[in-house]
């Protein structure tokens, strides 16, 4: 009678093996085998990183493999599996892999097709037809959309990490990571001893070192002894955590009437500021979203305070970007002058600290949180709605979005709800 080679291979992430019952059925283009217990006698199967093999006797022939079905039953008590890969190899020698890479849970089956990526019109039989269509929708009476709020790219249907799908969660060891990096990062960070520097006015310079004082490198060091000065300030536009504001300038905004005069000692090429601007040097960064937007109040006790800044930038002789003038307003006028380089030292430094402050909040609700979290949600979310496991787009996609949903979901439930993070440390609220 022929006999086919099965090949599981298990996890090896914590947690991964099983002690429940698992069962296999072999499905090919002339039949398919009985369901057969995967059990060797004296053997622990299916442990943690474990690559067992087992024989499965058929009847006849089953021709060309198609599917593979894997059943989890419960043994003592539901006890979670995940599987990596499956591969069978045929009486006539042929090796056939089926990729896995999920968890199944509870009395839960899987149904494999092999790892070739096909197209719909590369489905040559009913049953496998029948198999991605019933995937994809499966997968989306799993994988629902939200609106979490109004305005808010459309997410997927889960209020806490525990709602997810088992095969998007944080799996352990992530897990104990972000759990070890958040307390580390409280610890770096001095929370618990200065949470009333976050809240409430800063002493003076050196509460920044004080801070600070765990995590240096040389890196940080240098940025400590030199942020104050206008090399850093341009250097950060190219090379901090959100070079993405600096535009160039082909012409100045009449909301922001810098003038040849103001900037000219600045000026190092013997060329006006209209001539450095058709010569490409000129650029500018315009936090105008911040508009209109009304400070947080971490602190009843404090004051706080958001600008909407227009800042000019030059590329001098030496290939260094330097601030040229910098409106920490929208709209021009006698309550909002325009602070040049050769202003007082500490009003020229509070305006680049005003700069640096709405740079901070772009970045981290549009540049971070929304264009690289949420955006990404919304093409992971479709493509397990819309792509089968076989799909050439969902294998190119799926590492890039391993997860995604899963940190996106802990950001709703902890970091951008009512009372999270940013609406207790952030001047621009939640």
């Amino acid at each position: 009678m022929p006999s086919y080679t099965v090949t599981v291979a298990t996890g090896s992430q914590w947690f991964a093996g099983t002690d429940d019952y698992i069962y296999i059925t072999l499905v090919g283009t002339e039949g398919c085998s009985e369901r057969t217990l995967l059990d060797k006698p004296l053997y622990n199967d299916f442990e943690r990183g474990a690559v067992d093999s087992y024989d499965v006797t058929v009847g006849e022939n089953l021709g060309e493999m198609e599917l593979v079905k894997i059943e989890k039953k419960k043994y003592w008590v539901h006890d979670d599996w995940y599987c990596k890969y499956i591969t069978v190899k045929t009486p006539s020698g042929d090796y056939v892999e089926f990729p896995c890479f999920r968890w199944l849970v509870d009395d839960k089956e899987v149904v494999l097709r092999d790892g070739k990526a096909l197209l719909p019109k590369d489905d040559k039989t009913t049953l496998v037809k029948q198999h991605r269509h019933k995937e994809l929708e499966n997968r989306r009476k799993t994988y629902r959309w939200r609106e979490w709020q109004p305005g808010i790219p459309m997410s997927i249907d889960a209020n806490a990490h525990k709602e997810l799908p088992r095969d998007i969660q944080f799996d352990s060891e992530k897990g104990v990571d972000f759990i070890l990096n958040y307390s580390k990062a409280i610890e770096n960070l001095c929370v618990n001893q200065f949470m009333h520097m976050f809240q409430s006015s800063w002493n003076d310079f050196a509460d920044f070192e004080r801070i600070f004082v765990r995590i240096k490198n040389t890196i940080s060091e240098y940025v400590m002894q030199h942020w104050k000065e206008d090399f850093m300030f341009g250097y950060q536009y190219l090379n901090g955590c959100n070079p993405v504001m600096i535009q160039k300038c082909t012409k100045l905004p009449e909301k922001f009437p810098v003038t040849h005069d103001m900037v000219a000692d600045c000026l190092e090429r013997e060329m006006t500021l209209e001539e450095e601007i058709e010569a490409g040097n000129i650029y500018i960064a315009d936090y105008e979203l911040m508009e209109d937007i009304s400070p947080n109040s971490t602190d009843p006790c404090t004051l706080q305070y958001l600008a909407a800044p227009i800042c000019l930038l030059y590329n001098n002789s030496q290939s260094k970007i330097l601030p040229l003038a910098i409106q920490l307003g929208q709209t021009p006028g006698k309550d909002n002058p325009i602070f040049l380089p050769s202003d007082g030292q500490y009003d020229w430094m509070l305006a680049k600290i005003w700069v640096r402050s709405s740079d901070f909040h772009i970045h981290q609700t549009v540049t971070h949180l929304l264009r690289t979290h949420l955006v990404s949600e919304v093409f992971g979310v479709a493509m397990f709605r819309q792509l089968p496991a076989v799909h050439p787009a969902y294998k190119l996609l799926l590492p890039h979005i391993r997860f995604t949903i899963a940190i996106n979901t802990k950001a709703r439930e902890q970091l951008i709800c009512e009372f999270g993070i940013f609406d207790k440390v952030s001047d621009g609220g939640g």
